[in-house]
């Protein structure tokens, strides 16, 4: 395989333990005893061996992530997929966490650049974008070439990858648009398929909807003030769908028969405290509880399948309470979150179990947190100005960091020089070349 640029270099000096007295002879001298190249050297050689040990952290960390999600761990958490618990837990940006969640789902298609990663040769960023799109079977071709290659180079190099072409057909027919909903024990399931135009009109809609959220997010937590392993993940795509639904619900609501606005109705039985939506289907206790905590839908009342009471907006707080708990605590009531824009009223003492709309019995949350706390996975409890949050397990949560010092050496791999720095000579590249499938003959 040829290289696009030339890979023999200058080796780098090694700082070790036989290099301390140069380097302490270096750094204690007068800066005009020291040229400015002796000092960038002595930086440099550092730099190499902190750039090791990061990628041999990388890639131990790839590998505790690739098990989490091979055993399907990550689902025991409350995280929405495996790359928004690495951000949880991590504290890392939801980029970040994507690499690292893409390279452990092809730790087992891509063993020598995983390989190269521990030894400290390989940083994430460069495995990140080979496991993000190049073919199967080029492990090898990959691992030889990010020996010398750049971030921005191997992407170059995984686009010049040929790429089979897609089937044509004059006879075709025109793809029509279409909704297909499954629903199970544990939600419901739209397929949507569109044409290329329609579905480019979708992605942006998608995409306007989700940097707007994005945005936000970045505003409650972009200061890096609040680091917890309970800030909710960032942004996904379902949270900007359901914006978009949501903003079109009451947009044109006087163009609806009789102005009816689009309403969440729920029946509840108060006898038997079952609930179902209306025309839908049950809903478990803890969907139940959600519901009914903050005015977010219209609940009829039954005993023995007959109405006795017609819905309401449930709990209705008024603009005056509403003002009151942001003026107690502007952000999201679970430690360490900080969100401030579309939070719940919640009920510490459900509303169902007689719990007063009052001030003293409601706290702000954001949605992510109120979903949790009415599944289980997080309780709420005490007064409001004392309040206790508790994960499943009954550890009480604070709005401190995972980190901590090390208790482990760091690892023992050799400085890490990084590519080249050449340019790339494209002309003289052959890309990888995919292998065709095995026949039956």
């Amino acid at each position: 395989m040829a290289c696009p640029m030339p890979i023999g270099h200058r080796q780098p000096r090694f700082v070790g333990p036989g290099c301390n007295d140069d380097v302490m002879s270096l750094t204690a001298s007068t800066p005009a005893a020291v040229s400015p190249a002796e000092r960038l050297e002595v930086l440099f050689d550092e730099l190499a061996e902190l750039a090791g040990q990061r990628n041999a952290i990388d890639g131990r960390i790839v590998e505790i992530v690739g098990e989490v999600d091979r055993d399907e761990l990550w689902g025991a958490t409350g995280a929405r997929s495996v790359a928004a618990l690495v951000a949880w837990k991590m504290g890392s940006s939801s980029g970040n966490a994507q690499t690292i969640a893409t390279v452990a789902r092809r730790l087992e298609a891509f063993p020598r650049c995983a390989q190269g990663m521990r030894e400290g040769r390989l940083s994430l960023d460069q495995v990140g974008v080979i496991a993000a799109r190049a073919g199967e079977g080029s492990d090898e071709h990959y691992a030889e070439l990010a020996r010398c290659a750049t971030v921005n180079q191997l992407r170059t190099a995984v686009k010049l990858e040929p790429r089979p072409e897609p089937e044509s057909r004059p006879d075709r027919p025109e793809p029509q648009p279409s909704i297909t909903k499954t629903s199970d024990d544990e939600g419901t399931c739209w397929r949507i398929k569109l044409p290329h135009p329609e579905a480019a009109k979708f992605d942006a809609a998608l995409q306007s909807h989700r940097d707007a959220l994005i945005a936000e997010w970045k505003r409650d937590h972009g200061n890096g003030d609040r680091a917890s392993d309970q800030a909710p993940p960032f942004p996904s795509t379902g949270e900007a769908f359901m914006r978009v639904v949501e903003a079109g619900w009451d947009a044109e609501a006087a163009r609806r028969p009789h102005g009816h606005h689009t309403t969440v109705v729920m029946h509840v039985d108060v006898g038997q405290r079952v609930a179902s939506l209306h025309l839908g289907p049950l809903l478990t206790d803890a969907e139940r509880r959600y519901l009914t905590c903050d005015a977010t839908c219209e609940v009829w009342f039954e005993r023995d399948g007959e109405v006795i009471g017609a819905g309401r907006a449930t709990r209705l707080i008024n603009r005056r309470l509403r003002r009151a708990l942001e003026y107690r605590h502007p952000t999201c009531a679970v430690p360490g979150c900080g969100a401030t824009r579309g939070l719940h009223a919640h009920h510490i003492r459900h509303w169902e179990d007689g719990g007063l709309t009052e001030l003293f019995n409601l706290v702000l949350v954001c949605p992510y947190h109120h979903r949790l706390h009415h599944r289980g996975v997080i309780t709420i409890s005490g007064p409001a100005d004392d309040l206790v949050v508790i994960d499943s397990s009954g550890r009480r949560l604070s709005a401190g960091s995972l980190a901590r010092p090390p208790n482990l050496p760091p690892p023992a791999v050799p400085p890490c020089p990084g590519p080249t720095g050449e340019r790339a000579d494209w002309w003289w590249y052959e890309p990888f070349q995919p292998q065709p499938p095995p026949t039956n003959n």
